[in-house]
């Protein structure tokens, strides 16, 4: 579930990675004649997000394109993208980017910038593609026509897609942090495993997260190993009557999923994205916005281990597969996250957590601006980045919240500590440092300066007798980093069932500066990924990186997995390692 420590991602590499983001079919041999634009404007109290969709209705272009609009006030663009944007006054125009200069006949563009304003800001009236009106008709007229965007296509041989067709309700505004003051909802089939086992009623009483990982959870399944009974409606009325103020999900079952690793496989091929829409998100849409449900703050964590594994782990990569390349390639990953941010984005109580890996995965400089820069243009390819609350980091996954011993900055024998194997020249040594950072950087790229961020603390807490104390006094800095180090992974690249791990925080509301909350995603007790292979109906494989024999990759520096023996499959109760977790939790229980 979690591929790591690939670093290398060229710059180029990273302008093709992202460059696809925007644009629909580009090919042909004319010139136009009829266009419709669908314009939507994003505001905030002294700036705004404009996101322009045009499609062609007439004869085919090429040789170029340009859409050519004037503003009614003052509005002023300082940033563009997918299109070169520029401004004359009031006038505006956006040209093709390089890599599209055509446009077929049906075909769309799709492209967006950031604006400062004051006052009112009315969109603009009319619209032009290559000097004809836009009237939303065939052949040159007059008038515009605009409307709610919809998410744009991420590859250059992709149709465009489309968003709801009818927005859900809308139940409220937004607060500014879901986890502020509310009381979190605790799973009770979750909290019946828990309290089954000796000791395990000291935690069963946090709140976990309820993972809707393939469709058949969203009805609730009889007979399944990795889930309980209840579907999604019954989890949110079980929340309404515990009086909780939050509920969180997982949504996960993207096309291809999880592209890198084999235990979180899913049951949905890499083609199969109108499926996703269709069968997936929609109904998690349609229920998720039952006014009934308008009280309850209900958290999205969104598809973790996705849009980074097309930086990391796409051709050009140490860790690179052939499925994270078809997935890059068609776009699946970026549409279908987009999709579901647009969708459920658009309930009033809703809030959408974009997973963003690690700091053990991006923290390398290689890899830190690219993923943001694609998270941002996923975003963006939703129709809005205020469809995203915030992020989370270290989902599923055991990298310590904080490393009290040694910090990026210190050095041992007048070396620095980035120069030990255990860092391996990464710019971060723990995850919080890493998601403060992160988010600064999220922020720059044009997410909103109110974004925070989740921490999964569920097994980092890294205590029990091998915990580390103090820091070392060893002069040699691999000595001093493997002596000093609250993460006892034999190396950073461990994800799955790792032995001597142990619960971390508690869940809490607003426990950092630029943190949302510390939560519990990964109810502890929940295996990553089956030992050995084990048959099931549930779309989980087998992964090397669970066996504990395995001797490793080069994900994880060729080293032993570190995994648990005798593992079930992803999502399968694993006592055994429950037991662990509490033995080893840090703060310790009670």
């Amino acid at each position: 579930m979690r591929p790591v420590l690939i670093r290398g991602l060229t710059a180029a590499a990273a302008v093709t990675l992202v460059s696809g983001l925007g644009i629909a079919v580009a090919t042909s041999a004319s010139a136009a004649a009829g266009c419709r634009v669908d314009y939507s404007a994003n505001s905030w109290s002294t700036g705004f997000t404009g996101t322009v969709n045009v499609t062609n209705l007439g004869d085919a272009i090429s040789g170029g394109w340009t859409v050519a609009w004037d503003f009614a006030g003052n509005q002023t663009v300082t940033q563009g993208w997918s299109a070169t944007i520029t401004q004359s006054g009031k006038h505006v125009t956006a040209t093709n980017p390089s890599w599209s200069s055509g446009l077929a006949s049906g075909a769309s563009v799709n492209f967006g910038f950031n604006a400062n304003y004051s006052g009112t800001n009315t969109n603009p009236a009319t619209f032009t593609l290559n000097g004809v009106a836009c009237t939303g008709s065939t052949g040159p007229t007059t008038g515009p026509t605009t409307g709610p965007t919809t998410p744009p296509t991420t590859t250059p041989t992709t149709p465009p897609t489309t968003g709801p067709t009818t927005p859900p309700p809308n139940n409220g505004s937004k607060v500014d942090n879901p986890y502020a003051g509310a009381k979190g909802y605790v799973n009770p089939e979750w909290k019946a495993k828990a309290d089954a086992e000796a000791g395990g009623s000291r935690v069963s009483n946090n709140p976990t997260a309820v993972w809707l990982d393939r469709i058949a959870a969203i009805a609730g399944t009889t007979g399944s190993s990795s889930n309980g009974s209840m579907g999604l409606a019954a989890h949110l009325d079980a929340a309404v009557a515990q009086g909780a103020g939050y509920i969180q999900l997982v949504i996960y079952d993207l096309p291809g999923r999880d592209c890198a690793a084999l235990a979180s496989n899913g049951e949905l091929g890499p083609n199969d994205l109108p499926k996703y829409k269709s069968d997936y998100i929609d109904p998690i849409a349609a229920i998720e916005g039952n006014a009934k449900y308008k009280n309850l703050h209900i958290i999205n964590i969104v598809e973790i281990d996705s849009l980074p594994n097309l930086v990391t782990n796409t051709s050009g990569q140490a860790g690179a597969t052939s499925q994270c390349d078809t997935m890059k390639a068609n776009g699946g990953y970026v549409q279908g996250v987009a999709y579901a941010l647009n969708k459920l984005g658009a309930i009033g109580n809703v809030y959408n957590y974009v997973d963003a890996a690690h700091h053990g995965w991006i923290g390398w400089d290689s890899n830190f601006a690219p993923t943001a820069d694609l998270l941002y243009q996923t975003a963006v390819a939703s129709g809005s980045v205020n469809n995203v609350t915030g992020f989370i980091t270290d989902t599923a996954n055991y990298s310590s919240l904080v490393e009290p011993y040694f910090n990026i900055n210190t050095t041992v024998g007048g070396q620095s500590i980035r120069q030990s194997k255990w860092v391996d020249w990464n710019q971060y040594v723990d995850e919080q440092s890493f998601a403060q950072a992160f988010r600064t950087k999220l922020v720059s790229e044009g997410f909103n300066s109110n974004i925070g961020m989740l921490i999964d603390t569920s097994r980092n807490g890294w205590g029990g007798p091998n915990r580390p104390t103090k820091a070392s006094t060893s002069t040699d800095i691999n000595t001093f980093i493997d002596q000093s180090r609250i993460d006892r992974r034999i190396h950073a690249g461990n994800w799955c069932n790792q032995s001597g791990a142990g619960l971390g925080e508690r869940p809490k509301a607003a426990p950092a500066s630029g943190i949302d909350a510390y939560v519990w995603v990964k109810p502890p007790g929940e295996s990553d990924g089956s030992s050995s292979l084990i048959p099931n109906n549930e779309g989980k494989g087998f992964d090397q990186m669970c066996d504990p024999t395995y001797t490793g990759n080069a994900r994880n520096g060729n080293s032993m997995s570190g995994a648990l023996p005798n593992a079930p499959i992803s999502g399968a109760w694993f006592s055994a390692q429950f037991q662990q977790l509490m033995t080893n939790a840090y703060p310790p229980l009670s």
